[in-house]
Order: structure tokens, then C-alpha cells, then sequence
């Protein structure tokens, strides 16, 4: 999302004006065009008669059949259609009916008249306009309209990215811990207490995993910073020794460019460091506000449901109340399921970066299972945390060894892991997947990725659930209506018995 605030809103009040004027063009033009089919159509000029190609001759008024098929019959747009009338055959005993005196021929029209006097021109212009073509503009500007919508609620949430963020990350854990206060408030646990209770269990969890990765990242650091200057030795001798002859004085060179590049832009570097501290505040206040966020939802999230249904449509709270809790079921097994898979993916590379002699292998593990909430790419992303630290600490060979473990999990979340735990769950193609994920991340950077998997999952359950509610009221609608007919049909009389 950019960041320019006025040049955004003159963007979204033009696009709100195209629309608006779009829209009362075509209400006039839909007005203009009932007009001209509800008037009856006239000629200021009628065109004389000898005008009229292929008039027919002139029928014997003798001839009945004949007199018949020459009278006109009224048709659509003004035109004569003319309508062939066998007569019935008279009785033998009635007398000859006297000569009648010759009826006036009418003509029939031969081709449509538009109501300005040409011949095969339609009424209107706008109906001159291919339909495909109008079809392609009403469609158009209707879309224009929904993506100015759209833009206007990406703005605003840009806008509150802290409290969405928030918000959703307090969804996503209360999801995964509101299935055990469910369970406590089964067995007899009062609510406030279950949710109490669970809520400072997933917080001392999430406090004690920080603990573990800071502790072992402390502990490890002194021998991590040694095995980095020995690789750093190791790769300024191979740029000397190595296919690229490099000198001594050119990488003398190139390392005071990086140290004059530094010093150039200490002032840039200390406005980072501010913005730095900046986003750790926004961080820290997006923290509490998620879990004073999480505590109330796990407390009171059923009456929270109610009141957000209160504030719908009359009509429209039914079918909500109804989508409400299929979402919440897919959020709830999608949250599940992605930290099961997220552990399992985590365990694996885990265990092979430990068997490869990585240092800190447990943190990177750590890292690699919070990274996994991203599905297909997160755990492949974070790794490569682990193939750097392998390469400048090991060998090449041993970080090129770390990356074909990382593809290998990989692979097998992706076709084995997923389909297996999430493919009920999430019921989007894989493609799918990682365009949310792509999406996710430009809006709104790690915490986009993170929620817009979950976010169409449950996207597609609401829009699934009104589908079949809609397409299950039409079927009921079709069978009530056959009903009346059936009733209002005349009953066929019983054949009588014997």
C-alpha cells in the first residue's frame, strides 16, 4: 500500500465521480429506452403508397379466400401481418347469398417503420450498440465502482494496519485455544476461569518460547561470531586464491568503500534506527492490544457474535448467523492444523540441520516452525536463515546439503503434509495459495502473508455456505409453486365405477 494520502483520496473521489456519472447515464438511458417501448409508434410523414415496393393486385372480391388473406391483421411494430382464414363450408340447404359489393383493399407494410421516418433504423442509438458491447460497458463500470470500494476499505485498514493487525492475530489465537475453554466449560469449568486459565497458559507458552531462542542465541553467539571471521578469512583467501585473482589492495579497497559508505550515511542510518525504535513501539502496543483482544474473545465470544449480528441488515442476519459458524470451524481447523504442520516441519529440518553439525540448531528451529505459518514458502524462507549460517560457519558443501533438506520438506509438506491435515480444512488450490501469500505480503508485508491464506479459507466457507442456502430457498420456492399449481389445476372427473 502507498503511502500518499491526498494523492489516494483524489484518486478514489474521481473514481467515485466516473461512477456515480456512469450510473445516472445509464438510468436515463434505461428510462429513454422504456419510453420508446411502452409509446406506440407513429409516422409524422407516412410514405405514400406508390413508394411501397411490391404491392400486390388487386383481389376479387368474388374470391372469399382471397378477400381473407388480404385483410390486415394487427402485428408487431406497427407492420400488417397478414393471416390466411379458411372459410367454413356452408350447409346444402342454405340459399346463394347475394353478390356483395367490392371490399377496400388494404396493403400490407413490407418492412418496419422507426419512429423518425427511416426504414430499418432502430429507434434509439443506444439500441444501435451491440449487445455484447453493453454488456462489456455495464460490466465495466460496475466493476470500476466495486474496485473503488475495494480501494477505499484497503486505505482505511492501511490506515488502522495496527489494529487490524491486531485483531487478526487475535482471531487466529483465539482459534487455536478456543476449542480447550470449550472443553473445560463441558466438564463443569466456570467460563471466566477456563478462559483465564487458558489464556495465561498460551501466554507463559509463547513466553517461554521467546526465553528458549534468546537464551540459546546468547549462548551460542561467542562460538557463531568465531566460525563467522574464520569463514569471512576463508573467503577473502579464496577471492585471492580462487578463480577471480583478486589483490589484496582491491579488497583493501572495497572495504573502505563499505566504511566510508557508512560513515556517508550515518544520518540515514541513525533516521533507520529511529524509525527502528518507532515500529518497536508499534509492535509492543499491537502485542497487548492482540492479547486484551484474545482474553475477551475467549471470554465472551459468542455474545460478541450476537452484537456484531445486531448491527447487519434485518435480512441478511440469517444467513450470517448460519455462515458465522462454518467460518469460525474452518478458522479453527486451518489455525490447528497449519501449527501441527508447522511443528513437523520444524522437527525435520531440525533434526538434519543437528545431524549436519549447524550450530544453534534448536533456535533454528524455533525460527523455521514460526516462519511455517506461512504456508508452502514460510518454512523455505526462514530456512534460509540456516543455510547462511551453515555456509559462513561449515562448508559449501554442508550448506548446499542444508538447502536440499529444506526443498526436501518442502516438497513433502506441499503434497503429503497439507493435502492430508488442511486439504479439508482449506479447500483452495495451491496456485491459489501462493497468490494470497504474494498479495498478502505487498499489502501488508509478514503479517499480510501470514493472514491471507486464512482469510480466503474462510472467504470461500462464507461464499460456499450462502450459495447452497441460496440455491436450497430457490428449490424450495420451485416446489411451492408446482404445489399451487397442482392445486389451482382442474381435477380430471373419476370414471365411473362398474
Amino acid at each position: 500500500m502507498a503511502r500518499g494520502g491526498k494523492a489516494f483520496k483524489a484518486v478514489a473521489k474521481g473514481m467515485a465521480v466516473v461512477a456515480s456519472a456512469a450510473a445516472v447515464i445509464e438510468r436515463r438511458r434505461r428510462a429513454a429506452m422504456a419510453a420508446d417501448f411502452h409509446e406506440p409508434p407513429h409516422l409524422s410523414h407516412p410514405p405514400h403508397l406508390s413508394h411501397l415496393p411490391h404491392l400486390p393486385h388487386p383481389v376479387d372480391a368474388e374470391d372469399p379466400l382471397a378477400a381473407a388473406q388480404a385483410t390486415p391483421l394487427p402485428g408487431p411494430r406497427g407492420a400488417a401481418a397478414v393471416a390466411p382464414v379458411v372459410p367454413a363450408p356452408a350447409p346444402a340447404s342454405a340459399p346463394e347469398p347475394a353478390p356483395a359489393a367490392p371490399a377496400p383493399v388494404s396493403a400490407p407494410v413490407s418492412a418496419p417503420v422507426s419512429t423518425h421516418g427511416h426504414f430499418g433504423r432502430p429507434a434509439t442509438p443506444a439500441e444501435a450498440v451491440p449487445w455484447g458491447l453493453r454488456v462489456a460497458a455495464e460490466s465495466t463500470w460496475r466493476l470500476l465502482l466495486l474496485g473503488g470500494a475495494l480501494y477505499v476499505v484497503f486505505y482505511i485498514v492501511d490506515m488502522l494496519r495496527l489494529v487490524a493487525f491486531a485483531v487478526l492475530a487475535s482471531l487466529l489465537i483465539s482459534a487455536l485455544l478456543e476449542p480447550t475453554v470449550s472443553w473445560l466449560r463441558r466438564h463443569g469449568v466456570p467460563r471466566s476461569l477456563a478462559a483465564g486459565g487458558v489464556f495465561m497458559s498460551g501466554l507463559a507458552g509463547i513466553g517461554l518460547v521467546g526465553w528458549f531462542v534468546v537464551w540459546q542465541v546468547t549462548t551460542n553467539l561467542e562460538t557463531v561470531t568465531s566460525k563467522v571471521k574464520a569463514g569471512v578469512d576463508q573467503l577473502r583467501d579464496w577471492l585471492i586464491t580462487g578463480p577471480l585473482h583478486l589483490t589484496e589492495q582491491q579488497i583493501t579497497d572495497f572495504a573502505n568503500q563499505i566504511t566510508k559508505a557508512i560513515s556517508t550515511n550515518s544520518e540515514q542510518i541513525t533516521s533507520a534506527s529511529i524509525t527502528g525504535a518507532q515500529i518497536a513501539v508499534e509492535v509492543l502496543t499491537a502485542v497487548l492490544l492482540a492479547f486484551f483482544t484474545t482474553f475477551f474473545l475467549l471470554y465472551d465470544g459468542e455474545r460478541i457474535w450476537n452484537w456484531a449480528l445486531r448491527g447487519l441488515p434485518r435480512h441478511s442476519r440469517y444467513a450470517m448467523a448460519g455462515a458465522g459458524p462454518k467460518a469460525w470451524a474452518t478458522l479453527t481447523a486451518y489455525v490447528r492444523g497449519t501449527v501441527c504442520v508447522a511443528f513437523i516441519d520444524a522437527v525435520c529440518i531440525g533434526v538434519g540441520i543437528q545431524l549436519l553439525g549447524v550450530p544453534m540448531a534448536l533456535p533454528l528451529a524455533v525460527i523455521i516452525f514460526l516462519g511455517a505459518f506461512v504456508p508452502l514458502v514460510g518454512a523455505l524462507v526462514t530456512g534460509t536463515v540456516a543455510v547462511l549460517i551453515a555456509l559462513v560457519t561449515t562448508t559449501p558443501w554442508t550448506a548446499l546439503m542444508v538447502l536440499v533438506v529444506l526443498i526436501a520438506v518442502q516438497q513433502i509438506e506441499g503434497h503429503v503434509l497439507q493435502p492430508l491435515i488442511l486439504g479439508r480444512a482449506v479447500r483452495v488450490h495451491p496456485l491459489g495459495v501462493v497468490l494470497g501469500v504474494a498479495a498478502g505480503s505487498i499489502i501488508g508485508g509478514i503479517g499480510g502473508a501470514i493472514v491471507a491464506v486464512p482469510l480466503i479459507a474462510v472467504t470461500n466457507t462464507v461464499v460456499t455456505h450462502l450459495r447452497r442456502r441460496n440455491e436450497a430457498g430457490q428449490a424450495v420456492f420451485t416446489a411451492l409453486e408446482a404445489a399451487r399449481e397442482a392445486a389451482t389445476r382442474p381435477q380430471a372427473p373419476a370414471p365411473p365405477a362398474g
